[in-house]
């Protein structure tokens, strides 16, 4: 702690002085000095605050708020950087952490791409030469990362050619060193990671910026042939010594939906439903997110038009969307008995959207009545959530329903 020096008493006093202490105590002569002016410049600083609040209230109390702001950003600014970069960094080495903090520092707080990518490149540099494993989790992640900043400035092709190096090289790994005695685990970890980039890739190629529904469907169908291959693999061979766990049903959930979720933008219904299906069987049915992939399936099913087949003939449309009505109301049904804190926005937004589809099923099937019924509630449900997009939607079908009953 600092704290001021009081200086020491004068050691020579005259004898008057002397005469006065025998009934008066008196503080040092420099103590009486120097508290005297410490009380003065007190009280004259409260006094000029106070003029200052008097003549220009609103310039003065923006002025202490912007002090204040600053302070509490720059404590928050310490807690982040201590939190989320210092202690990330514990598995690098000290010359490669280095760098990464600072390419940290330039991503996610003083945003500089240009900056942060070129500590990223020496991060890099400086662990290939004191001989890091490449294909390590930190540095795969390393590389992961410079290809999640050039998402976050909109670089999505560079992020794109970032990960289809890392996985090219990830499988050629998988092909030499990855079948080596001793390296099982290794190979694990390395596949997942494979699998997950060819997850993320899809992603990035269906994005509006890049809008290559082909190459997105690509690398998602083999990100998920990947995980369901070695999935199948394990449970004919079982698992090998050292071979560790696979791929969760959290992690095999996310790649079998965001494939989903590809085939129901193309309008393959079909194809989707049955890959909705498989993440609601690997999913606890008490989650607010099962609530989200019935819904999902819902869709998929009233709006289906299977290819035509010899073998089987498709169903029926009645029994489509009769089906369809199931999986909305099972939502709604699982909804409503997941309380918080369980209970999230995934399932307050899934009820407002189950109750939208029930609407557009009824009206499907010519009931006006009960299909202006759901829009109604659908619009009371999205309001008082604040879901604006399922307001619309539900105005959208009060219209439809009102020129339908006139």
């Amino acid at each position: 702690m600092f704290a001021r020096s009081i200086p020491r008493t004068l050691q020579h006093v005259n004898r008057r002085r002397t005469h006065c202490e025998n009934h008066f105590h008196f503080p040092p002569l420099s103590r009486v000095s120097q508290l005297s002016k410490f009380q003065s410049r007190h009280i004259s600083t409260r006094a000029a605050a106070k003029k200052l609040f008097q003549e220009y209230p609103f310039s003065f109390s923006l002025a202490c708020i912007l002090i204040l702001t600053g302070a509490g950003s720059l404590l928050y600014t310490t807690y982040v950087y201590n939190t989320y970069i210092v202690a990330n960094l514990h598995n690098f080495p000290e010359p490669v952490a280095n760098k990464l903090r600072r390419a940290l520092f330039y991503t996610n707080q003083d945003v500089n791409p240009k900056k942060a990518v070129d500590y990223y490149r020496q991060a890099l540099a400086v662990a290939d030469e004191i001989g890091m494993d490449p294909f390590s989790d930190e540095i795969l992640g390393t590389k992961i990362a410079l290809a999640a900043l050039m998402e976050k400035v909109n670089q999505h092709q560079k992020a794109i050619d970032i990960l289809e190096i890392v996985r090219a090289d990830c499988k050629k790994w998988l092909q030499t060193t990855g079948k080596q005695e001793g390296r099982q685990a290794d190979r694990t970890r390395v596949l997942a990671k494979t699998v997950a980039i060819s997850v993320k890739l899809g992603d990035l190629y269906a994005d509006e910026y890049i809008a290559d529904q082909d190459m997105a469907g690509k690398n998602l169908i083999e990100g998920v042939e990947t995980a369901l291959k070695e999935q199948k693999r394990r449970e004919d061979e079982g698992i090998l010594d050292g071979e560790g766990p696979w791929m969760s049903n959290e992690e095999m959930g996310g790649a079998l939906e965001s494939l989903a979720n590809h085939y129901e933008q193309k309008d393959q219904h079909y194809l989707a439903a049955p890959l909705y299906l498989q993440c609601l069987a690997l999913l606890p049915q008490t989650s607010c997110h099962a609530v989200v992939l019935m819904n999902n399936l819902s869709i998929s099913l009233a709006q289906q038009i299977p290819p035509p087949t010899s073998a089987t003939p498709p169903p029926s449309r009645p029994a489509l969307v009769s089906s369809a009505r199931t999986w909305a109301q099972k939502s709604l049904s699982i909804a409503a008995g997941i309380k918080p804190p369980e209970r999230n926005e995934e399932c307050d937004v899934g009820c407002a959207v189950a109750t939208h589809n029930l609407g557009e099923f009824a009206e499907m099937d010519g009931d006006i009545a009960e299909a202006r019924r759901r829009y109604e509630e659908a619009k009371g449900l999205s309001q008082a959530i604040g879901f604006r997009g399922g307001v619309e939607r539900a105005e959208e079908g009060l219209g439809r329903v009102e020129k339908l009953a006139s």
